[in-house]
């Protein structure tokens, strides 16, 4: 069965195909994408970066193929990784964490284990892959910020008033109002909770930055929460 994006797929990777008859059809009937190869180099060849789903690494002795791991590693290829072996010893295992597997089944005995760890296995890496595309997304409105933009962005999130932030930036609220209407189109978002949840880390981030011009007014929000009454 070919892979049709953006449907998640699995890659199974086996030297004997027909020993693994009932490893593939447990897989197959997962309703993911499902495509068997023979090697690391044949997987690797056509392997799109992008895609999303787990790698089913079967394993045929001592465990040379493990070094699948670190090529997907050094690709940027963020697949999870499960690794089957009909020859399992604790050592195996040990072997097969350290390199960085998801999860080690032993087979036969874990085949009805299966599906379920792939379910759990795709479903988090679609997550996983989601959460990155929202963070580059959000990363990329926020360079698109002026500077002064960022210094009113960084008072809200430090949880300051639009009459505290007006204090701290020498300015009218009503200006305040304005830049935060500008920075909700911006940033996209449509609440000041989903506003903090973006961008509190890229804030922080700005505010580390040996570079930065505006260190005064990212102080400000301390001294004035300082003055607050009780």
């Amino acid at each position: 069965m070919m892979c049709l994006a953006p449907l998640p797929c699995i890659h199974l990777v086996t030297r004997d195909a027909a020993a693994s008859g009932r490893v593939v059809l447990l897989a197959s009937g997962l309703h993911f994408g499902l495509r068997v190869w023979r090697d690391a180099d044949s997987l690797l060849s056509e392997l799109d970066p992008d895609s999303t789903g787990a790698v089913l690494l079967e394993l045929a002795g001592a465990g040379s193929e493990l070094a699948l791991l670190d090529r997907l590693g050094s690709l940027g290829v963020d697949l999870p990784v499960i690794v089957l072996s009909r020859d399992a010893t604790v050592d195996l295992c040990r072997q097969a964490f350290k390199a960085g597997a998801r999860e080690f089944l032993p087979l036969p005995a874990a085949e009805d284990s299966l599906p379920e760890v792939l379910r759990k296995a795709v479903g988090q890496h679609v997550l996983e892959r989601q959460r990155l595309q929202r963070s580059r997304h959000a990363r990329s409105l926020y360079t698109r910020l002026s500077e002064r933009e960022r210094e009113v962005l960084g008072l809200v999130v430090a949880g300051l008033t639009n009459k505290e932030i007006a204090r701290a930036l020498a300015v009218s609220p009503r200006t305040v109002e304005v830049h935060r209407a500008r920075l909700a189109g911006k940033l996209e978002t449509d609440s000041l909770a989903q506003l903090v949840r973006q961008y509190a880390d890229l804030v922080d981030e700005d505010a580390r930055r040996p570079d930065l011009v505006c260190g005064q007014a990212w102080a400000a929000p301390l001294a004035i929460l300082a003055r607050r009454p009780a």
